[in-house]
């Protein structure tokens, strides 16, 4: 006797509704949590945005600014925070 089980996504896997800034830099959505950080860390390391001594650290340019909320460097930890505000 088989049965079949659906294997439900995870909340990370769920589309959701993402902020006119967050969408200039990774692009229009819905899109899953797991895409907006993958787009999100391929933006910081095209204009790079990462600091050379500590990779942890991130410095915000003119988009990354409107999500972060300022242009002081953020730890990459602080990121997920951050990005909270402008996810629905």
């Amino acid at each position: 006797m088989a049965t079949t089980t659906k294997k439900k996504n995870s909340a990370f896997m769920q589309p959701v509704e993402i902020s006119d800034d967050l969408a200039a830099v990774v692009g229009a959505g819905p899109m899953p949590r797991t895409e907006i950080i993958k787009k999100l860390w391929a933006y910081i390391k095209k204009n790079r945005c990462q600091d050379t001594e500590n990779k942890r650290n991130i410095i915000p340019d003119e988009k990354l600014a409107k999500v972060f909320g300022s242009k002081n460097p953020i730890n990459m930890f602080q990121m997920t925070k951050k990005l909270s505000k402008h996810i629905k």
